[in-house]
Protein backbone atom coordinates (compact mmCIF):
# COMPACT_ATOMS: atom_id res chain seq x y z
CA UNK A 1 0.00 0.00 0.00
CA UNK A 2 3.10 2.60 0.68
CA UNK A 3 4.65 1.90 -2.53
CA UNK A 4 1.05 2.29 -4.39
CA UNK A 5 1.03 5.73 -2.55
CA UNK A 6 4.28 6.69 -3.05
CA UNK A 7 3.68 6.28 -6.62
CA UNK A 8 0.68 7.70 -7.01
CA UNK A 9 2.53 10.70 -5.03
CA UNK A 10 5.17 10.85 -7.64
CA UNK A 11 2.51 11.13 -10.34
CA UNK A 12 0.67 14.33 -9.14
CA UNK A 13 3.69 15.57 -8.67
CA UNK A 14 4.89 15.12 -12.36
CA UNK A 15 1.61 16.10 -13.26
CA UNK A 16 2.18 19.26 -11.16
CA UNK A 17 4.98 20.06 -12.67
CA UNK A 18 3.95 19.57 -16.43
CA UNK A 19 0.79 22.05 -15.37
CA UNK A 20 2.90 24.90 -13.84
CA UNK A 21 5.22 24.71 -16.99
CA UNK A 22 2.35 24.74 -19.19
CA UNK A 23 0.77 27.57 -17.43
CA UNK A 24 3.91 29.30 -17.49
CA UNK A 25 4.28 29.10 -21.16
CA UNK A 26 3.97 32.53 -23.14
CA UNK A 27 1.52 32.87 -25.88
CA UNK A 28 3.35 33.39 -28.81
CA UNK A 29 3.89 36.97 -30.02
CA UNK A 30 2.26 36.31 -33.31
CA UNK A 31 -1.32 35.03 -31.54
CA UNK A 32 -4.26 37.15 -32.36
CA UNK A 33 -2.75 39.03 -35.17
CA UNK A 34 -4.08 39.84 -38.95
CA UNK A 35 -7.93 38.57 -37.17
CA UNK A 36 -9.43 41.02 -40.43
CA UNK A 37 -7.57 41.55 -43.66
CA UNK A 38 -4.84 43.52 -43.23
CA UNK A 39 -5.68 46.84 -44.42
CA UNK A 40 -2.67 50.01 -45.39
CA UNK A 41 -0.15 51.41 -48.46
CA UNK A 42 2.85 49.75 -49.70
CA UNK A 43 5.35 51.55 -51.63
CA UNK A 44 5.71 49.32 -54.20
CA UNK A 45 3.54 49.86 -56.98
CA UNK A 46 3.74 53.53 -57.54
CA UNK A 47 7.36 54.33 -56.51
CA UNK A 48 9.24 51.14 -56.88
CA UNK A 49 12.78 51.24 -55.74
CA UNK A 50 12.10 55.28 -55.51
CA UNK A 51 11.75 55.39 -51.60
CA UNK A 52 13.30 57.96 -48.82
CA UNK A 53 12.49 58.89 -45.56
CA UNK A 54 10.79 62.03 -46.86
CA UNK A 55 8.58 60.40 -48.87
CA UNK A 56 7.17 57.90 -46.52
CA UNK A 57 6.25 59.89 -43.70
CA UNK A 58 4.57 62.40 -46.48
CA UNK A 59 2.36 59.13 -47.21
CA UNK A 60 2.06 58.61 -43.46
CA UNK A 61 1.04 62.35 -43.37
CA UNK A 62 -1.85 61.53 -45.89
CA UNK A 63 -3.05 58.56 -44.44
CA UNK A 64 -4.26 59.98 -41.71
CA UNK A 65 -5.16 63.74 -43.83
CA UNK A 66 -7.57 61.96 -46.08
CA UNK A 67 -9.70 59.97 -44.05
CA UNK A 68 -7.69 56.68 -45.17
CA UNK A 69 -7.14 55.87 -40.99
CA UNK A 70 -10.37 56.50 -40.46
CA UNK A 71 -11.55 54.05 -43.24
CA UNK A 72 -9.14 51.22 -41.74
CA UNK A 73 -6.15 51.67 -43.33
CA UNK A 74 -3.11 51.37 -40.58
CA UNK A 75 0.08 49.97 -42.16
CA UNK A 76 2.75 52.20 -43.88
CA UNK A 77 4.65 49.48 -45.65
CA UNK A 78 8.22 50.73 -46.95
CA UNK A 79 8.69 47.74 -49.50
CA UNK A 80 12.65 47.01 -51.30
CA UNK A 81 15.10 49.31 -51.74
CA UNK A 82 15.18 50.68 -48.39
CA UNK A 83 18.69 48.43 -47.84
CA UNK A 84 22.09 48.71 -49.42
CA UNK A 85 24.63 46.39 -47.41
CA UNK A 86 25.46 44.48 -44.47
CA UNK A 87 27.99 46.01 -42.40
CA UNK A 88 31.15 44.18 -40.38
CA UNK A 89 28.79 42.13 -37.92
CA UNK A 90 26.41 41.02 -40.80
CA UNK A 91 24.22 44.02 -39.50
CA UNK A 92 21.67 44.82 -42.41
CA UNK A 93 22.61 48.78 -43.43
CA UNK A 94 19.96 50.92 -44.31
CA UNK A 95 20.42 53.10 -47.06
CA UNK A 96 22.35 56.66 -45.26
CA UNK A 97 21.02 58.48 -48.08
CA UNK A 98 17.54 58.10 -48.00
CA UNK A 99 16.77 57.42 -44.62
CA UNK A 100 19.29 59.74 -43.04
CA UNK A 101 17.83 59.11 -39.86
CA UNK A 102 17.56 55.52 -40.01
CA UNK A 103 14.35 53.27 -39.55
CA UNK A 104 13.67 53.72 -36.05
CA UNK A 105 13.09 57.36 -36.56
CA UNK A 106 10.59 56.52 -39.11
CA UNK A 107 8.77 53.88 -37.56
CA UNK A 108 8.33 55.95 -34.51
CA UNK A 109 7.10 58.62 -36.78
CA UNK A 110 4.39 56.18 -37.87
CA UNK A 111 3.73 55.34 -34.51
CA UNK A 112 3.19 58.92 -33.47
CA UNK A 113 0.07 59.34 -36.04
CA UNK A 114 -1.31 56.23 -34.76
CA UNK A 115 -0.40 53.88 -37.40
CA UNK A 116 1.82 50.56 -37.88
CA UNK A 117 4.97 50.35 -39.39
CA UNK A 118 5.96 48.08 -41.94
CA UNK A 119 9.51 46.79 -43.80
CA UNK A 120 10.33 44.00 -47.00
CA UNK A 121 12.82 41.71 -47.38
CA UNK A 122 13.65 38.29 -49.16
CA UNK A 123 14.22 34.80 -47.82
CA UNK A 124 16.59 34.55 -50.80
CA UNK A 125 20.23 35.87 -50.77
CA UNK A 126 18.97 39.17 -52.29
CA UNK A 127 15.55 40.97 -52.36
CA UNK A 128 14.32 40.94 -56.06
CA UNK A 129 15.81 44.14 -56.70
CA UNK A 130 19.31 42.96 -56.10
CA UNK A 131 19.65 44.52 -52.44
CA UNK A 132 20.99 41.90 -49.36
CA UNK A 133 17.99 39.26 -48.33
CA UNK A 134 17.67 37.03 -45.08
CA UNK A 135 18.54 34.13 -45.97
CA UNK A 136 21.24 33.16 -43.09
CA UNK A 137 20.23 36.10 -40.99
CA UNK A 138 16.72 35.41 -40.35
CA UNK A 139 17.39 35.84 -36.28
CA UNK A 140 19.41 38.79 -36.77
CA UNK A 141 17.48 40.70 -38.88
CA UNK A 142 14.11 39.87 -36.55
CA UNK A 143 15.90 40.94 -33.58
CA UNK A 144 16.69 44.28 -35.91
CA UNK A 145 13.03 44.76 -36.66
CA UNK A 146 12.26 44.82 -33.28
CA UNK A 147 14.44 47.59 -31.78
CA UNK A 148 12.90 49.47 -34.77
CA UNK A 149 9.21 48.84 -33.78
CA UNK A 150 8.33 46.92 -37.05
CA UNK A 151 4.55 45.37 -37.05
CA UNK A 152 4.54 43.95 -40.46
CA UNK A 153 7.15 41.72 -42.75
CA UNK A 154 6.86 41.32 -46.46
CA UNK A 155 9.25 38.78 -46.94
CA UNK A 156 9.78 37.52 -50.82
CA UNK A 157 10.84 34.80 -52.25
CA UNK A 158 13.78 35.97 -55.15
CA UNK A 159 16.97 34.74 -55.21
CA UNK A 160 15.80 31.81 -53.23
CA UNK A 161 17.70 29.19 -55.10
CA UNK A 162 17.17 25.29 -54.06
CA UNK A 163 15.51 26.61 -50.87
CA UNK A 164 12.28 24.56 -49.48
CA UNK A 165 9.35 27.59 -49.21
CA UNK A 166 7.66 25.99 -46.63
CA UNK A 167 10.97 25.45 -44.54
CA UNK A 168 12.11 29.04 -45.14
CA UNK A 169 8.95 30.92 -43.98
CA UNK A 170 8.28 28.97 -40.44
CA UNK A 171 12.39 29.68 -40.17
CA UNK A 172 11.70 33.48 -40.42
CA UNK A 173 8.01 33.56 -38.27
CA UNK A 174 10.31 31.49 -35.40
CA UNK A 175 13.04 34.31 -35.78
CA UNK A 176 10.30 36.86 -35.37
CA UNK A 177 8.35 35.36 -32.43
CA UNK A 178 11.62 34.75 -31.02
CA UNK A 179 12.17 38.78 -31.05
CA UNK A 180 9.62 38.80 -28.38
CA UNK A 181 7.36 41.70 -31.05
CA UNK A 182 4.08 40.81 -32.65
CA UNK A 183 4.86 41.35 -36.47
CA UNK A 184 3.06 40.36 -39.37
CA UNK A 185 4.05 37.83 -41.49
CA UNK A 186 3.29 38.42 -45.07
CA UNK A 187 4.37 35.56 -47.15
CA UNK A 188 5.46 36.77 -50.75
CA UNK A 189 6.13 33.68 -52.09
CA UNK A 190 4.00 33.89 -55.74
CA UNK A 191 1.57 30.77 -55.03
CA UNK A 192 4.58 28.92 -56.28
CA UNK A 193 4.53 26.07 -53.76
CA UNK A 194 0.64 26.78 -52.83
CA UNK A 195 1.67 28.25 -49.72
CA UNK A 196 -2.37 27.99 -49.10
CA UNK A 197 -1.79 24.96 -48.23
CA UNK A 198 0.74 25.43 -45.43
CA UNK A 199 0.75 29.00 -44.22
CA UNK A 200 -1.07 28.81 -41.61
CA UNK A 201 0.81 25.67 -40.08
CA UNK A 202 4.26 28.35 -40.39
CA UNK A 203 2.47 31.03 -39.25
CA UNK A 204 2.24 33.32 -42.05
CA UNK A 205 -0.96 36.06 -41.58
CA UNK A 206 -1.03 35.88 -45.72
CA UNK A 207 0.01 34.63 -48.72
CA UNK A 208 0.34 35.31 -52.12
CA UNK A 209 -1.75 33.59 -54.40
CA UNK A 210 -0.49 34.70 -57.85
CA UNK A 211 2.63 36.45 -59.29
CA UNK A 212 2.31 40.14 -59.04
CA UNK A 213 -0.20 42.35 -59.98
CA UNK A 214 0.15 44.50 -63.16
CA UNK A 215 -2.18 47.97 -63.08
CA UNK A 216 -4.45 46.78 -66.26
CA UNK A 217 -8.16 45.30 -66.79
CA UNK A 218 -7.23 42.23 -68.42
CA UNK A 219 -5.67 38.56 -67.86
CA UNK A 220 -1.80 37.05 -68.79
CA UNK A 221 0.00 38.45 -70.97
CA UNK A 222 3.71 37.73 -71.96
CA UNK A 223 6.24 40.55 -71.01
CA UNK A 224 8.12 42.11 -74.05
CA UNK A 225 10.83 39.81 -73.47
CA UNK A 226 8.52 36.51 -74.27
CA UNK A 227 8.89 35.62 -70.57
CA UNK A 228 5.84 34.93 -68.44
CA UNK A 229 3.48 36.64 -67.69
CA UNK A 230 2.15 40.03 -66.09
CA UNK A 231 -1.42 39.50 -64.19
CA UNK A 232 -4.21 41.92 -65.18
CA UNK A 233 -7.14 41.59 -62.16
CA UNK A 234 -9.15 39.04 -64.04
CA UNK A 235 -6.01 36.88 -64.41
CA UNK A 236 -5.70 37.31 -60.58
CA UNK A 237 -9.25 37.06 -59.90
CA UNK A 238 -9.49 33.37 -62.32
CA UNK A 239 -6.46 32.17 -59.66
CA UNK A 240 -8.69 32.61 -56.65
CA UNK A 241 -11.29 30.29 -57.84
CA UNK A 242 -11.31 27.54 -55.42
CA UNK A 243 -9.03 28.65 -53.03
CA UNK A 244 -11.47 30.05 -50.18
CA UNK A 245 -11.69 27.35 -47.68
CA UNK A 246 -7.97 28.06 -46.53
CA UNK A 247 -8.56 31.92 -45.53
CA UNK A 248 -9.68 33.13 -42.57
CA UNK A 249 -9.56 34.85 -38.95
CA UNK A 250 -5.55 35.25 -38.69
CA UNK A 251 -4.69 33.88 -42.32
CA UNK A 252 -5.63 35.26 -45.79
CA UNK A 253 -5.14 34.72 -49.22
CA UNK A 254 -3.35 37.81 -50.61
CA UNK A 255 -4.12 38.68 -54.31
CA UNK A 256 -1.61 41.16 -54.15
CA UNK A 257 -1.76 45.08 -53.48
CA UNK A 258 -4.46 47.45 -55.09
CA UNK A 259 -3.46 48.97 -58.13
CA UNK A 260 -6.36 51.69 -57.65
CA UNK A 261 -5.35 54.86 -58.65
CA UNK A 262 -1.75 54.22 -60.64
CA UNK A 263 -3.22 55.27 -63.74
CA UNK A 264 -3.78 52.22 -65.78
CA UNK A 265 -7.14 51.59 -65.51
CA UNK A 266 -10.11 53.17 -65.65
CA UNK A 267 -11.95 54.57 -63.06
CA UNK A 268 -14.75 52.37 -63.31
CA UNK A 269 -12.46 49.28 -63.91
CA UNK A 270 -10.83 50.27 -60.63
CA UNK A 271 -13.74 50.54 -58.44
CA UNK A 272 -14.48 46.56 -59.77
CA UNK A 273 -10.81 45.84 -58.55
CA UNK A 274 -11.77 47.16 -55.24
CA UNK A 275 -14.87 45.40 -54.89
CA UNK A 276 -13.63 42.47 -55.92
CA UNK A 277 -10.68 42.73 -53.80
CA UNK A 278 -13.61 43.04 -50.74
CA UNK A 279 -15.75 40.14 -51.41
CA UNK A 280 -12.60 38.02 -51.69
CA UNK A 281 -11.50 38.95 -47.79
CA UNK A 282 -7.88 40.55 -49.25
CA UNK A 283 -5.93 42.55 -47.75
CA UNK A 284 -6.62 46.07 -48.80
CA UNK A 285 -2.96 47.23 -49.26
CA UNK A 286 -3.26 50.59 -51.46
CA UNK A 287 -0.45 51.40 -53.66
CA UNK A 288 -0.76 54.96 -55.21
CA UNK A 289 0.41 58.19 -54.38
CA UNK A 290 -2.08 59.20 -51.08
CA UNK A 291 -1.01 62.74 -51.40
CA UNK A 292 -2.38 63.78 -54.44
CA UNK A 293 -5.65 61.61 -55.25
CA UNK A 294 -8.50 62.70 -57.48
CA UNK A 295 -11.67 62.41 -55.32
CA UNK A 296 -12.68 60.00 -57.61
CA UNK A 297 -9.82 57.47 -56.35
CA UNK A 298 -10.38 58.83 -52.14
CA UNK A 299 -14.06 57.70 -52.84
CA UNK A 300 -13.50 53.94 -53.79
CA UNK A 301 -10.65 53.62 -51.26
CA UNK A 302 -12.18 54.87 -48.20
CA UNK A 303 -15.77 53.24 -48.97
CA UNK A 304 -16.87 52.34 -45.50
CA UNK A 305 -19.75 50.47 -47.16
CA UNK A 306 -17.31 47.80 -49.05
CA UNK A 307 -14.39 47.71 -46.55
CA UNK A 308 -16.94 46.20 -44.39
CA UNK A 309 -17.65 43.82 -46.65
CA UNK A 310 -13.57 42.60 -46.77
CA UNK A 311 -13.41 43.51 -42.81
CA UNK A 312 -16.82 41.37 -41.64
CA UNK A 313 -15.35 39.74 -38.43
CA UNK A 314 -16.69 36.12 -39.64
CA UNK A 315 -13.66 35.77 -42.01
CA UNK A 316 -15.59 34.53 -44.91
CA UNK A 317 -13.80 34.66 -48.33
CA UNK A 318 -16.21 34.93 -51.24
CA UNK A 319 -16.19 32.54 -54.28
CA UNK A 320 -17.62 32.73 -57.50
CA UNK A 321 -21.11 30.65 -57.29
CA UNK A 322 -22.38 31.70 -60.83
CA UNK A 323 -20.79 32.22 -64.39
CA UNK A 324 -22.43 32.68 -67.93
CA UNK A 325 -19.75 33.56 -70.09
CA UNK A 326 -18.61 36.81 -69.39
CA UNK A 327 -20.95 36.94 -66.58
CA UNK A 328 -20.47 36.48 -63.00
CA UNK A 329 -21.80 36.52 -59.98
CA UNK A 330 -19.84 36.16 -56.32
CA UNK A 331 -20.85 36.17 -52.89
CA UNK A 332 -19.61 36.34 -49.29
CA UNK A 333 -21.02 34.76 -45.81
CA UNK A 334 -21.12 37.66 -43.41
CA UNK A 335 -21.41 37.54 -39.39
CA UNK A 336 -25.11 38.23 -39.13
CA UNK A 337 -25.97 35.67 -41.77
CA UNK A 338 -26.42 38.56 -44.92
CA UNK A 339 -24.56 37.83 -48.19
CA UNK A 340 -22.38 40.59 -49.67
CA UNK A 341 -22.95 40.10 -53.49
CA UNK A 342 -21.26 41.26 -56.58
CA UNK A 343 -22.49 41.45 -60.14
CA UNK A 344 -19.50 41.49 -62.24
CA UNK A 345 -19.54 41.95 -66.23
CA UNK A 346 -16.66 41.15 -67.54
CA UNK A 347 -17.45 41.55 -71.36
CA UNK A 348 -17.85 44.72 -73.43
CA UNK A 349 -21.27 45.56 -73.56
CA UNK A 350 -24.22 46.18 -70.97
CA UNK A 351 -25.96 42.93 -69.39
CA UNK A 352 -28.55 42.15 -67.23
CA UNK A 353 -27.38 39.75 -64.68
CA UNK A 354 -29.19 37.86 -61.99
CA UNK A 355 -27.95 36.44 -58.40
CA UNK A 356 -30.31 34.00 -57.51
CA UNK A 357 -31.16 32.77 -54.43
CA UNK A 358 -30.53 28.99 -54.37
CA UNK A 359 -26.69 29.71 -55.34
CA UNK A 360 -26.45 31.91 -51.84
CA UNK A 361 -27.38 29.02 -50.08
CA UNK A 362 -30.63 30.93 -49.63
CA UNK A 363 -34.22 29.13 -50.12
CA UNK A 364 -36.00 30.55 -53.54
CA UNK A 365 -39.18 31.81 -50.79
CA UNK A 366 -36.97 33.64 -49.00
CA UNK A 367 -37.65 37.80 -48.75
CA UNK A 368 -34.59 39.78 -48.07
CA UNK A 369 -33.68 43.65 -48.25
CA UNK A 370 -31.03 44.42 -50.66
CA UNK A 371 -29.03 47.55 -50.39
CA UNK A 372 -26.55 49.07 -53.75
CA UNK A 373 -22.85 49.56 -51.55
CA UNK A 374 -21.52 51.93 -54.12
CA UNK A 375 -25.37 53.95 -54.66
CA UNK A 376 -25.36 53.96 -50.61
CA UNK A 377 -29.25 53.53 -51.02
CA UNK A 378 -31.90 50.80 -50.25
CA UNK A 379 -33.46 48.76 -53.38
CA UNK A 380 -35.96 47.34 -51.04
CA UNK A 381 -37.03 43.66 -50.74
CA UNK A 382 -37.24 40.87 -53.41
CA UNK A 383 -38.04 37.09 -53.02
CA UNK A 384 -35.87 34.38 -55.26
CA UNK A 385 -33.29 36.36 -56.75
CA UNK A 386 -32.10 39.94 -57.49
CA UNK A 387 -31.60 41.50 -61.16
CA UNK A 388 -29.41 44.12 -62.53
CA UNK A 389 -27.71 45.67 -65.78
CA UNK A 390 -24.32 45.85 -65.55
CA UNK A 391 -22.14 48.25 -67.38
CA UNK A 392 -19.08 46.74 -69.18
CA UNK A 393 -15.91 46.14 -66.80
CA UNK A 394 -18.18 47.19 -63.95
CA UNK A 395 -19.49 45.73 -60.88
CA UNK A 396 -23.18 45.94 -58.66
CA UNK A 397 -22.33 45.32 -55.41
CA UNK A 398 -24.97 45.08 -52.97
CA UNK A 399 -25.80 42.83 -49.45
CA UNK A 400 -28.79 40.91 -48.80
CA UNK A 401 -30.26 40.87 -45.77
CA UNK A 402 -33.19 38.50 -44.58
Amino acid sequence: MKKTALVVAFCLFVSFLISAAVAQEKPSPSANLALTPPMGWNSWNKFACNVSEDMIKGMADAVVKSGMKDAGYVYVNIDDCWQVSRDANASIVVDPQRFPHGMKAVGDYIHSLGLKFGVYSDAGSKTCAGRPGGLGHEYQDAVQYAAWGVDYLKYDWCHASTQDAKASYANIRAALDASGRPIVLSICEWGTAKPWLWGQEVGGNLWRTTGDINDRWGGKQKWPDGSCCSNGVLAILDQQVGLQSYAGPGHWNDPDMLEVGNGGMTDIEYRTHFSLWAILAAPLIAGNDLRNMRPEIHDILTNKEVIAVDQDPLGREGERVAKNGDLEVWAKQMKDGSRAIILLNRGESEQEITANWEDLGYPKTLSASVRDLWEHKDLGKVTAKFSSRVAPHAVVMVTVKP
